[in-house]
């Protein structure tokens, strides 16, 4: 059975720091492409980043590239997800989700229970 659980969400100060974490089970993290996406009250879920397996190629949204860093420990069974010079609109709940192959080109089969972000003074 798939499980992926959140960690590392909570309130900081704008241009804050935040390390999200993705702890995967029930099957081979190796294997497949994880994605990250957030979602802000009265909004629709927006994809933040995916994170490749293999070479571990990583793509970012544009408003956060050069602030997120998205990388993963297959040993661990971690993906994390690095959130610097946080601002107020990145205020949302974070999931991780699974994709169905090991590129950020297939689609999302399952996911997390999401962790909350807050950004504000």
């Amino acid at each position: 059975q798939v499980q992926l659980v959140e960690s590392g969400g909570g309130f900081v100060q704008p241009g804050g720091s935040l390390k999200l974490s993705c702890d995967a089970s029930g099957f081979t993290l190796d294997y497949y492409a994880i994605g990250w996406f957030r979602q802000a009250p009265g909004k629709e879920r927006e994809g933040v980043s995916c994170i490749s397996s293999g070479d571990g190629s990583s793509y970012y949204e544009d408003s956060v590239k050069g602030r997120f860093t998205s990388s993963r420990d297959n040993a661990k069974n971690t993906v994390y997800l690095q959130m610097n010079t946080l601002k107020p609109e990145a205020t949302a709940t974070y999931y991780c989700a699974k994709y169905d192959v090991n590129t950020c080109r297939g689609v999302v089969h399952d996911w997390g229970q999401g962790t909350q972000v807050t950004v504000s003074s």
